[in-house]
């Protein structure tokens, strides 16, 4: 259940909860991403340590990873086993791992921080149709029909999808839907997103498990009656939320256009998740715009590098200037992290390639982000929003 417990005076951001059975969600929410089962460098018993409020496991990775040899789903775990009893948990459908497999692959399009191609400085031009001349379709490693998705050697479709997210048993889950490329014409994206509405009736047919809420996906890329019909008809349909995926327009600055778009057809009294979003600048426009949670690799993949996030803006703690730092990685962070470990200590366990750094750095980093979510739901119940926002961006502005 989502209640909405005070909105913003200005904006349309809306603090609530989302109930499950394995805890509240706090929203606007920041979900971890523990693609495998398990955060990188994060083991499960130091998770509470982070403020944490969800986790998003992928529906894919882990049915690879648990399917017996005939590709049955009898084998796959409770995904409270990987991540706690009482820790809320979302999966995604499999669905942009049909893309990434897929037309990823042949566009030259990856993960969804490198979905704008004007914003890629390798990019070469585009021709009057908006297709780069790099395609290479022998990469291409997905056949999508009517029935769902073929991989080399497997099959995926929206009752399967549904299925193992069943038998997975986290708490929201994501219905089976294209994932279009930022190359896709007008007319393929059209098509794809028609494919994702008629899944999208399977995914709610197939679905039995009350104690799961069941989110239907917007798609339509770039373009703009596509956007609006498809969330009118997502919309239409008993999902319990609304996730806004796949392309999101040519450059990052235009992907607010999309979710506004969208965002204006959806109902109040359901939760909106924005799909791969988490850069800082992107949380609070998201925010604005009235996105309860949404998800990125951001924390766990830039503490694996040692780029570490504080209110004054990034560190890189491998530089050979933090190697004497006494200091903690942040003044007022309250993590466990900055309790015991100094900046000179944290370069040095990244330096001597020690483990624990990247447990240390992705600790922190968690925590850091978890709070800026804590911070910013305070700011909206106290409308504040502006001035926090303020205090967050004037550091990070242009981050990359």
């Amino acid at each position: 259940m989502f209640k909405i417990i005070k909105k913003d005076a200005i904006t349309k951001a809306r603090a609530g909860i989302i109930e499950t059975p394995h805890g509240i969600i706090e929203t606007p929410a920041y979900a971890i991403v523990g693609t495998h089962g398990q955060i990188k460098c994060l083991p499960p018993s130091r998770i509470p340590e982070t403020k944490t409020n969800l986790v998003m496991a992928n529906t894919y990775h882990l049915w690879q990873d648990f399917k017996d040899p005939k590709g049955e789903i009898a084998n796959l775990p409770k995904i409270q086993k990987l991540f706690g009893e009482n820790m809320p948990t979302i999966t995604d459908s499999g669905g942009f791992q049909v893309f990434s497999h897929g037309f990823g692959r042949e566009h030259g399009v990856g993960k969804l921080s490198n979905f704008f191609p004007a914003d890629q400085a390798k990019v070469r031009p585009l021709t009057d149709k908006g297709r780069t001349l790099e395609f290479r379709p022998d990469k291409n490693l997905v056949k999508i029909t009517e029935e769902g998705a073929f991989f080399q050697d497997q099959f995926l479709g929206p009752a399967l999808s549904i299925q193992i997210q069943e038998k997975l048993g986290a708490d929201l889950i994501l219905a089976f839907d294209e994932c279009t490329s930022p190359h896709h014409d007008y007319e393929y994206t059209k098509a794809a997103m028609e494919r994702t509405h008629r899944w999208a009736r399977i995914c709610l047919q197939t679905h039995t498990r009350k104690d799961q809420i069941l989110y239907g996906i917007v798609q339509g890329g770039e373009f703009k009656d596509l956007r609006e019909e498809s969330a009118k008809f997502i919309n239409s349909l008993p999902f319990g939320g609304i996730a806004i995926g796949g392309s999101l327009g040519r450059s990052r600055s235009g992907m607010f256009d999309v979710l506004r778009w969208a965002i204006s057809h959806l109902d109040e009294s359901r939760p909106r998740h924005f799909l791969g979003i988490g850069k800082i600048d992107d949380i609070f426009e998201s925010v604005e715009l009235g996105i309860d949670t949404f998800d990125c690799v951001i924390p766990t993949r830039e503490a694996r590098h040692g780029r570490i996030y504080t209110k004054k803006g990034h560190l890189d703690i491998t530089k050979g200037k933090f190697q004497d730092d006494q200091s903690k990685l942040e003044q007022d962070c309250q993590c466990t992290t900055c309790d015991v470990v100094s900046k000179a200590e944290l370069h040095r366990l990244f330096k001597s390639k020690d483990l624990l750094a990247g447990e240390n750095a992705t600790v922190h980093n968690v925590y850091f982000f978890n709070n800026l979510m804590t911070e910013t739901r305070e700011a909206i119940k106290n409308d504040r929003l502006p001035e926090l926002k303020k205090e967050y961006l004037q550091p990070f502005r242009g981050e990359n």
